[in-house]
């Protein structure tokens, strides 16, 4: 479709929005009434939301429209996951100025939907609005199935420490992205459209996880948040981490530490989860530390110095 939103106006764009969104799943009411009507099976909902703002959180000469409606999704999936829950469904909040192309927009649409079959959750609807640059609020609903909630406050002395996914990418790719330099396509679209393991993250519930969150901000901040709601300290060490060829010709392109990446680098959507020694970690996933007596967070023995991860007050 060519043209700009302007020329749709917000209830045309809102019907070639959700004309990309399929009904099923626990959609009983879709798009169309005030508000959508969603089953609970469980009768708790697991609920997150995230704010995507562009020139904070994505550029549009970096990323294609695609790309960050995948990302959108993905960054409150992960969250529901890491809870223990399946995700269920999700609502979109759009503010965007008019001269956006409404390919654009619809590209963003199919990326929202594309993420959201990952884990058979729906769009459920949302709304859209004007404003000087493309603003997306995302909500995601999950259901868990009868089982307990997997929190940051659960993790116990001698509990060890997991690791699903991959660490450092999104960070190498935007510093990529950043000085204009070529890389490996892996490292620059981990930065544009993330890939969390959903399966393994959903694993690490069932295996009996104490704690657990999605990697968003940086490892050491988010394993720093599972200590302190836990009242434990974090021990996590270095030779643990598998740095990959590409994390490798990257920071030497950078004159970079992959390590510093790995560490504090954040929007890879990773699961880190706290194992009790009964539990057994399930297959693809990394060992990568212990919890013990104490608090805050140990990497070989010593605190880490410099950022530990992204703080939206702390950064340009």
């Amino acid at each position: 479709m060519t043209g700009v939103v302007a020329d749709l106006g917000e209830f045309g764009l809102i019907r070639a929005i959700t004309a990309r969104f399929p009904g099923g799943g626990e959609l009983l009411i879709g798009p169309g009434d005030d508000a959508a009507l969603l089953a609970a099976p469980d009768g708790r909902v697991v609920a997150t939301t995230d704010l995507l703002l562009e020139g904070r959180h994505f550029r549009r000469d970096y990323s294609s429209g695609y790309d960050v409606g995948r990302k959108a999704a993905a960054q409150n999936l992960s969250d529901v996951v890491a809870m223990g829950a399946r995700p269920t469904g999700l609502l979109l909040g759009l503010a965007a100025p008019g001269d956006l192309p409404v390919a654009w927009v619809l590209r963003l649409a199919d990326g929202l939907r594309d993420e959201c079959a990952e884990v058979g959750a729906v769009i459920a609807g949302g709304d859209v609005s004007s404003a000087d640059r493309v603003i997306l609020a995302i909500t995601a609903l999950g259901d868990l199935g009868g089982a307990e909630p997997v929190r940051r406050s659960g993790a116990r002395p001698g509990d060890r420490v997991v690791l699903a996914g991959r660490l450092g990418w999104a960070q190498a790719g935007l510093e990529l992205l950043g000085v204009g330099a070529d890389g490996p396509t892996g490292l620059l679209d981990a930065h544009r459209r993330p890939e969390p393991p959903y399966a393994a993250g959903r694993a690490l519930a069932a295996a009996g996880a104490s704690a657990m969150c999605d990697v968003s901000d940086g490892l050491l901040a988010d394993v720093g948040h599972i200590a302190t709601a836990s009242g434990v300290r974090v021990e996590l060490r270095s030779a643990a981490f598998d740095i990959a060829e590409p994390l490798r010709a990257a920071a030497e392109r950078l004159a970079a530490d992959p390590l510093r990446w790995v560490l504090t680098g954040g929007d890879d959507n990773a699961f880190v989860a706290c194992l009790p020694p009964s539990c057994a970690p399930p297959a693809g996933t990394r060992l990568i530390g212990e919890i013990t007596e104490g608090s805050g967070v140990l990497v070989d023995g010593t605190p880490y110095e410099g950022a530990q991860g992204w703080d939206h007050y702390r950064h340009p």
